[in-house]
């Protein structure tokens, strides 16, 4: 018998293969390969390559531009609007207040007091109340702070309006004080949302500056053409209403809101902190010199003229929050502070070699463009100086320091125009510059490390 033919082993079943499966021949073998590669980040990729892939994709679509990705942050732009509708009062009560009191009153001087007051009661309050919002939230503390001040707006219109006694006007003016300081407040929720990015926190202390001059530079515009053209108590209605609404905006952003932190028994204020007292100092001299070039400059061309000085320093904020900061910050405010000196002494060269008001006001466009840097910096030095639960209060610290020097710049300006003429009035903010610059330069606060 033919011998029967030998059984061939049967091959083994092949494993279940899914839309994802590929079969590859490898070393003579039928192997079952994934169809996708872990870097094109499928199904079979490891979930840390799969992330990686996301976050190199997320990186392809963000926008390059520094201040569009400063407004990509989630919820920036919501708490951003309502803190520029509430920064804008901040450029129209002042003017609202001299133009309604001084054509109702008929004294400027009456006028200049009453506000004088004001800005003095806020240099007392002002810390006090960025305290609570530390220690409290800045929802919880901004909101009725800015009622009340509201109120006394409205308070003023009301004693002027009916010709009420004089002392009420100040005393009606001096309720505004309790004001919140919403750029600070701003500035604290940017601290909180890119704590460890030192680059994304200049960009926002740039673009915060340039919101500054913006609103100071557009609110008195707006106050003036609003009390000429309605009535003269219309600037500081519509200021009172824009601040209460802006505030009640930016306090309902919670989600980027920083953390209160209650204050225990070993908190102490910031101005003991190392470096603090300096610092303030250099603040305060460089308020001198806005205060003196504007009292100066309105003596010398009229207060239109200064439009240009802040539009100068707007757009050089702007520029500056755009490029690579230097990491040694100390340094950065010594060449900020030098380079506002050598171009504070641009305006005094113009008004006293030419009469030509072209001339002098692109001396004051150029002379505007150290400012906002020399703030931006500033402003980075106090948020390192002071401990994170008191950014509020350190922030409000700085802002007195430099409505002091205002009010002193102003003083000395007017002084000056008074006995010398608005010629070397001029040499008041070039001479407070140099001010603040010796201050620096003497190295008087704590280095501390970059």
């Amino acid at each position: 018998m033919p011998n029967p033919p030998a059984t061939r082993p049967r091959p083994a079943a092949l494993p279940a293969l899914s839309p994802t499966t590929l079969l590859a021949v490898t070393g003579g073998q039928l192997v079952a390969a994934p169809r996708t590669s872990p870097e094109s980040g499928g199904p079979a990729a490891p979930k840390d390559v799969r992330r990686r892939a996301a976050g190199q994709r997320a990186a392809r679509r963000a926008p390059t531009n520094p201040y569009l990705r400063l407004l990509a942050t989630p919820g920036a732009r919501a708490f951003t609007a309502g803190n520029l509708i509430a920064r804008l009062p901040m450029g129209m009560l002042g003017v609202s207040a001299i133009i309604m009191i001084a054509g109702s009153r008929h004294s400027y001087a009456l006028a200049g007091a009453v506000t004088a007051t004001g800005l003095a009661a806020t240099a007392v309050v002002a810390p006090f109340t960025a305290r609570l919002v530390d220690r409290f939230g800045q929802a919880r503390i901004a909101v009725p702070a800015t009622a009340l001040a509201a109120l006394g707006s409205l308070a003023l219109v009301l004693c002027v309006h009916y010709d009420a006694p004089a002392w009420t006007l100040f005393a009606a003016y001096a309720a505004t004080a309790t004001t919140p300081n919403t750029g600070g407040m701003s500035r604290a929720r940017w601290a909180h949302l890119h704590r460890g990015d030192p680059a994304a926190l200049h960009t926002a202390n740039s673009f915060e500056q340039a919101a500054d001059e913006l609103c100071f530079m557009l609110g008195p515009v707006v106050a003036a053409t609003l009390c000429g053209a309605l009535f003269p108590e219309a600037g500081t209605l519509v200021g009172a209403f824009l601040l209460m609404t802006g505030v009640l905006v930016f306090a309902a952003q919670r989600t980027t809101e920083p953390p209160p932190t209650p204050r225990n028994r070993t908190a102490v204020s910031p101005l003991r902190s190392p470096g603090m007292p300096a610092l303030l100092a250099v603040f305060l001299a460089t308020g001198a010199v806005f205060g003196a070039l504007e009292v100066v400059s309105i003596a010398h061309a009229g207060g239109a003229i200064l439009a240009l000085q802040a539009a100068g320093s707007c757009a050089a904020g702007l520029l500056y929050g755009s490029l690579r900061p230097a990491r040694n910050v100390h340094r950065r405010l010594l060449l900020c502070l030098t380079a506002m000196t050598a171009l504070m002494s641009l305006p005094l060269l113009a008004a006293s070699s030419t009469a030509s008001l072209p001339v002098l006001a692109l001396c004051l466009l150029l002379a505007g463009a150290a400012t906002a840097p020399t703030m931006v910096t500033g402003m980075t030095l106090v948020q390192r100086a002071t401990p994170p639960g008191q950014l509020n209060e350190g922030m409000t610290l700085s802002v007195t320091a430099l409505l002091g020097g205002v009010a002193a710049g102003a003083a000395g300006g007017g002084w000056l125009v008074e006995h010398t003429g608005t010629v070397f009035g001029y040499a008041a903010p070039m001479s407070a510059a140099a001010l603040a610059l010796a201050v620096a330069t003497a190295g008087a606060f704590r280095r501390r490390p970059e």
